[in-house]
């Protein structure tokens, strides 16, 4: 976790995201924005919420009855009568959240001031899922590389629903630990990003990853469309060509899970290292 300052924040936005100042009802720029894509912090620009999750509630703020996984966290305000809810990176603030209205099905309400959130529009974004053994160093690499707005752990590739973590362990669900990448195309590309994932793991390892030997653990690549599986085949052939051997799987995507919440930003959480990844530049 961070706490650090963006240097480009105007002295209202460090009032708002610091201090827990509070925006004029009906005056945020996202009060009424109802555009496809994603809010992210303005803090530190890590996804916060999808515009799916966004209704008009008629309180004068952003509201949303629901959060990117493993984005928010909840916390006691210092009223004793709210619960505030802030980033769970930088652990800046955003507003609070409340419960019981019945203003959706989901029966919760974040009300966030638009100060904290930033949006950029769904044409700008892309998803790929990515597996090269345990997802928790997996997921620690790839948020440190720029451009990353998102980067979180799962299962694919089986066939049975809302896999759990024990029954993914048995090795007999079909499933795979792999990475939700989301990722700003105004910032990266998918070659860069899969160029990244062939770095930061050994692509030329079978069967696992370092000690985690199976088929939950082996390298893979889930491509959403046709370009993006040329992306992969071609980088594929570039390693051929310079006499590396990949197992790396090409597949086709299936559906993603979202690991339990323990399993998100683990080594942040625990402030342990990775174990069997670390980066080395090939291309």
């Amino acid at each position: 976790m961070s706490n650090q300052i963006n240097p480009n924040l105007s002295p209202f936005e460090k009032q708002v995201l610091f201090d827990k100042a509070t925006e004029a009802p009906f005056s945020g720029e996202y009060d009424k924005h109802f555009e496809d894509g994603i809010y992210t912090c303005k803090n530190c620009g890590n996804l916060l919420y999808y515009s799916r999750d966004k209704f008009n509630s008629g309180c004068g703020w952003p509201a949303f009855d629901d959060e990117a996984v493993d984005s928010v966290a909840k916390i006691a305000d210092k009223d004793g009568r709210r619960i505030e809810i802030i980033c769970n990176y930088c652990q800046s603030h955003l507003g609070h959240v409340f419960a019981g209205e019945k203003l959706t099905q989901k029966n919760i309400r974040h009300c966030v001031n638009s100060t904290s959130l930033d949006f950029i529009e769904a044409k700008k974004l892309e998803t790929v899922i990515v597996g090269a053994g345990c997802f928790w160093g997996v997921e620690h690499w790839f948020k440190k590389l720029n451009g990353i707005l998102s980067a979180v752990s799962g299962y694919s590739g089986g066939s049975l629903e809302n896999p759990s973590y024990e029954q993914i362990c048995t090795g007999k669900t079909g499933h795979l630990e792999v990475v939700e990448i989301l990722f700003n195309k105004d910032k990266l590309d998918l070659e860069k990003v899969l160029k990244y994932f062939f770095e930061i793991h050994n692509f030329e390892q079978q069967n696992g990853q370092g000690p985690d030997l199976g088929e939950q653990y082996e390298s893979v690549i889930f491509y959403q469309n046709e370009e993006q599986k040329q992306v992969a085949e071609n980088l594929i052939q570039k390693l051929v060509k310079m006499n590396y051997q990949p197992a790396t799987k090409i597949l086709s995507a299936k559906s993603f899970y979202p690991a339990e919440n323990y399993h998100q930003n683990y080594y942040q959480k625990t402030g342990k290292k990775p174990y069997c990844h670390s980066y080395k530049q090939i291309f």
